[in-house]
């Protein structure tokens, strides 16, 4: 998933997990340029920045060095900016909401101090840069399963993602004028000590270039048991990888794409071009030129034009609305012959047209219903389902109760010796039906349950509602599970008791 939970380092710190990074033209001012990283996959609503983590963006300015089966980006060995992102611990505001603030550091030492989730973002009194942090809707799309490129819908559905954005002036920022070409990459590497104390370099956590360098290229699904190298490049010095370690990660790389390259049954690349290729990714960096119009759909065209000997048209980069899954697919297995598209066209949200550029976070409630007609009068339903330690359902292995009416707690064991803390909010025997809250066990917030056995004629209906936000997990895993949770308990009912007919 673009550089989503990418090497066991990264999933092991999600708010030093970078998602994404994107670079392009401000849509309402064209002297200015926007960089925007993520991180933090799944973020959910209590998501917060880490406060012994620099988050930057770096960029240097590059010059094509080569064009056709030689083709090459050399990037300067100067930065052109760097912009770097801290925060603090979590503190109270005056009124009791709980809340986080940082600095966005520039390269010639000045800094602006920041709120996080502030959609106003923070200026330089200069007026030439302009920053946000904050919860947004994550705005990368999945809809295809990598491993035997089937469609499916976006996997990443009302996922939101912690975003830092910087909008500046172009000129003053990047000297434009002296070379309009640049490379961009964002890291995260934990902060370093304070003078005087005995410490050794520190380890980055991760970092990215292009979207899909780790989860697509150096560790294709499709090179099944292929030792995974995702760790070992995170740690890599972007713009300089270790001359030691080199011919390891191009080695991968022309194996990828060549996997890539086969999966639909035609050869399009020749021996000589997905070398070039290969060369072309193993100088990881976001690609943008700021004199020319950088589009939704001009991802990856200065790398496609420079490998096909001719001058590029476009500025490259990576726009909030770009869909660069299916146009890299489209790239690597058929060379651009015949558009792949996934089983989905647009993330949760399309991104804004003004600052801060993307989305607001999804905050709605998601609901997972399911019911079930059975045979059986509603009271003799009623009499199993109604009772709040649910021994009745098959994958309950145990539960204990704490308390009496609402209020009341159910410690749940399940068979796979996982703990959920339920608690009763209200019961309605005359109803049939009951409400109950999670306290812990899911990744899940706002998570209320309700059950209730209603009349059907001569018989009932069996209904199990959940309503939830799902928090530091993927919607579509929350839901895939509670829905199992919701389904298994229902195909009991059906079988004690029997369909209506």
């Amino acid at each position: 998933m673009s550089d989503h939970v990418d090497g066991p380092r990264s999933i092991g710190e999600p708010a030093a997990d970078v998602t994404d990074l994107f670079a392009f033209t401000s849509p309402a001012d064209p002297t200015r340029t926007v960089l925007a990283m993520c991180v933090f996959p799944s973020a959910g609503e209590s998501a917060a920045f880490s406060n012994v983590i620099d988050y930057s963006i770096a960029v240097r300015r590059v010059s094509v060095a080569g064009l056709g089966e030689a083709a090459r980006f050399q990037p300067a060995a100067e930065e052109a900016a760097r912009l770097t992102f801290r925060f603090n611990v979590l503190e109270r505001d005056a009124s009791g909401r709980v809340i986080q603030r940082g600095v966005c550091r520039f390269a010639d030492g000045r800094e602006t101090p920041l709120t996080v989730n502030d959609e106003k973002g923070a200026s330089t009194p200069e007026g030439d840069l302009r920053v946000f942090a904050g919860l947004r809707s994550d705005p990368f799309y999945l809809a295809w399963l990598a491993g035997d490129l089937s469609k499916v819908p976006n996997l990443l559905q009302h996922d939101n993602v912690l975003s830092m954005v910087a909008e500046f002036d172009t000129e003053r920022m990047l000297g434009a004028s002296q070379g309009s070409l640049f490379g961009a990459i964002a890291e995260t590497v934990p902060a370093r000590e304070g003078e005087g104390r005995v410490t050794h370099p520190v380890a980055r956590v991760d970092w990215v270039g292009r979207p899909e360098q780790t989860n697509v290229r150096l560790n294709n699904p499709g090179l099944g048991r292929a030792t995974d190298l995702r760790d070992l490049w995170n740690q890599q010095k972007p713009f300089e990888i270790s001359a030691d370690l080199q011919p390891l990660f191009l080695q991968r790389l022309k194996d990828s794409l060549l996997d890539w390259d086969l999966r639909d049954g035609e050869a399009d690349w020749s021996p000589a071009a997905l070398a070039a290729n290969a060369n072309i990714f193993l100088d990881d960096f976001l690609l943008f030129d700021v004199s020319k119009p950088i589009t939704d759909d001009s991802h990856l065209e200065i790398e496609k034009s420079t490998l096909a000997g001719r001058p590029y048209q476009t500025g490259g980069g990576r726009t909030i609305d770009a869909n660069v899954i299916d146009i890299l697919f489209t790239w690597l297995v058929n060379r651009d012959r015949q558009f792949l598209q996934g089983g989905a066209t647009g993330a949760t949200k399309p991104g804004m047209t003004t600052f801060p550029y993307l989305a607001a976070p999804n905050t709605e409630l998601q609901t997972v219903a399911e019911t079930v007609e059975l045979a059986a009068p509603p009271d003799a339903v009623w009499d199993v389902i109604g009772r709040f330690n649910i021994d009745w359902h098959p994958l309950i292995a145990g539960v204990r109760l704490v308390g009496e009416g609402p209020g009341q707690l159910r410690r749940i064991r399940t068979r796979d010796s996982a703990e959920i803390v339920e608690r009763l909010e209200s019961v309605e025997h005359a109803k049939r039906r009951y409400r109950y809250a999670l306290v812990s066990g899911l990744p899940a917030a706002h998570y209320t349950g309700m059950i209730e056995a209603r009349p059907n004629g001569g018989g009932c209906i069996a209904e199990w509602r959940v309503d939830y936000l799902a928090d530091d997990q993927p919607d579509i895993a929350v839901k895939t599970r509670v829905s199992a949770l919701l389904r298994t308990g229902l195909a009991y009912l059906n079988s004690r008791f029997g369909a209506s007919r």
